[in-house]
């Protein structure tokens, strides 16, 4: 299906009728990381089913709500809770959200995300920030035709995840005394996780985290020009000596425990923005 320029348009238009606030950043919240919204000074909160045209969230750790509001002195607008491939959404539906935080007025995006370790030096709860990706998506948000107002029809993606924001965002993990990995991220189709084998090809082929979103944002972000800033919480270890069987549970109490980092990390990257 299809998201036209008009039904985008509509949805922005709702929540317009509903806030005034007009947000700087665009900040995606992933599994397991949605109490970032306790740290934002909420001007108003949006359900997702509320919204027309939007799609709602249908995974249980997912709260699926627009919340408008200050962090670190800067207006935001914070999903809490994401659209995955693997719900059953194509990939328009998947990056409508960040069209509309667009037309909101957002000029940079913040994602997170909850992925599985490859690099052999990570360990649980690590962070990891994002140098670049490797889509290995069967869908690209792009296809179909080109809506003009967002973009050309081919965006490079030299720079999918922006250096300046990266480099500020290693200065606040030392100030803070953060301990920060960087690496490349792959996006598979999920949502089961990968067999062995497939962990270690995905090694092979460069990757150091694995998860089941992030890159269709970022395609839809850097498709508009806006620079994007990600990060991956390491939830479990997918490498020979460390893989072993994992449950769901597991990975959230993974992702909690490097979330209040991964919080410092990005009020602080807003505070040096």
């Amino acid at each position: 299906m299809q998201v036209s320029l008009s039904q985008i348009q509509e949805a922005v238009s709702f929540i317009q009728s509903k806030t005034n606030t007009k947000p700087e950043v665009g900040i995606i919240l992933g599994t397991g990381l949605g109490a970032l919204v306790d740290d934002i000074e909420i001007e108003a909160s949006i359900s997702y089913s509320d919204i027309p045209n939007f799609p709602v969230s249908t995974v249980e750790t997912h709260s699926g709500k627009l919340i408008f509001g200050k962090l670190s002195g800067k207006q935001i607008v914070a999903m809490q809770g994401r659209f995955h491939y693997y719900e059953g959404y194509n990939m328009q539906q998947v990056v409508m959200p960040v069209r509309v935080m667009r037309l909101l007025g957002i000029e940079k995006l913040f994602i997170s995300n909850a992925a599985g370790g490859l690099n052999k030096g990570f360990e649980t709860s690590d962070l990891m920030i994002i140098q670049d990706h490797i889509n290995l998506f069967p869908e690209n948000p792009l296809r179909g035709p080109n809506l003009d107002t967002f973009g050309g029809r081919f965006p490079d993606m030299w720079e999918a995840y922006d250096p300046k924001l990266i480099e500020l965002a290693k200065e606040v993990a030392e100030e803070k005394g953060i301990d920060i990995k960087e690496g490349v991220y792959a996006g598979v189709p999920g949502p089961n996780l990968e067999t062995p084998a497939e962990y270690r090809y995905l090694e092979k082929i460069g990757a150091d985290a694995v998860g089941m979103s992030t890159i269709p944002e970022n395609i839809a972000a850097r498709h508009i020009d806006i620079p994007v800033f990600a990060v991956s919480v390491i939830t479990d270890l997918c490498y020979p000596g460390k893989l072993k069987k994992v449950s769901i549970p597991d990975i959230i109490g993974a992702a909690m425990k490097a979330e209040p980092k991964m919080t410092e990390v990005f009020k602080g990257l807003l505070e040096k923005l």
